[in-house]
């Protein structure tokens, strides 16, 4: 039985304690796994040129809530008074929100036909479409895909991107590495590739045979590639989004059980 197992989680920063709170709003009591920590990076010269240079960027393209959170304290620093016609982009809800809280500021956000919060999605905006000539801001964390940069560059932007943080991975502890590996939790979370390629080294068939709930179609095809037996999309990064589609697959697996027990009687 599952009932009483935890949903594992492994959101770094503070934004782990709203993803903790829709899941257990939702019933199911979460443990993070605490295999990724956010480390802010040092101005460098090409960031300080980039802050004083702010108000020639026609686009300002933010991908995460922590990269939003780094530049808008540097724009605290360098622009009290935000300059005018700057068009901000944000690849999903949360960072969007960030932005809004901290700078006020109307965000474009993926189209909602599109169905996730993605880069991809967010390229499919008319407005992105046909960009030379314009100059584009585009804050990330170090490393990372190139896709955005790429796509940019080649519809006609001069692309500035700036690594305002990095990603540094750690294994969990080893009393949760060894519920990943027994499958001793109720659902797994991952919103990102590289921390779902991390976790995997300990996964085993009982890992994969459990619900694992990601964030885009493209996170479902690096799950299929790495053995998960159903990973379940859920409509967006969100920790609403996230909490629903725990909510019903842990409805499902417990049906599941339900009706093997019915089965046996």
């Amino acid at each position: 039985m599952t009932a009483g197992l935890p949903v594992l989680i492994c959101r770094p920063g503070e934004r782990a304690a709203a993803l903790t709170a829709a899941i257990e709003a939702a019933g199911f009591p979460v443990v993070n796994l605490d295999a990724m920590a956010l480390e802010a990076l040092p101005e460098t010269p090409a960031m300080r040129q980039a802050w004083l240079d702010f108000d020639h960027f026609h686009k300002v393209v933010v991908v995460s809530p922590f990269a939003a959170e780094r530049l808008c304290q540097a724009l605290d620093r360098y622009w009290p008074q935000l300059p005018l016609g700057t068009a901000w982009y944000a690849v999903g809800a949360a960072t969007a929100e960030a932005l809004h809280e901290h700078l006020g500021v109307r965000v474009h956000l993926p189209p909602a036909a599109a169905g996730e919060d993605t880069s991809e999605a967010l390229l499919e905006l008319a407005s992105l479409r046909s960009l030379e000539g314009q100059r584009v801001l585009l804050a990330a964390g170090e490393g990372g895909r190139a896709l955005l940069a790429d796509t940019l560059a080649a519809r006609g932007a001069r692309v500035t991107r700036l690594a305002l943080y990095r990603r540094r991975l750690q294994p969990p502890p080893a009393a949760l590495q060894e519920c990943l590996a027994r499958g001793r939790y109720r659902a797994l979370v991952v919103s990102s590739g590289e921390l779902l390629e991390h976790l995997a080294r300990w996964c085993t068939r009982a890992t994969l045979n459990q619900p694992l709930i990601v964030s885009s179609r493209r996170l479902a095809t690096l799950a299929d590639d790495l053995g998960f037996r159903t990973p379940v999309v859920a409509p967006g990064a969100t920790p609403a989004a996230l909490a629903g589609a725990v909510a019903a697959a842990c409805d499902q697996e417990d049906a599941d059980v339900d009706q093997d027990d019915l089965e046996k009687g």
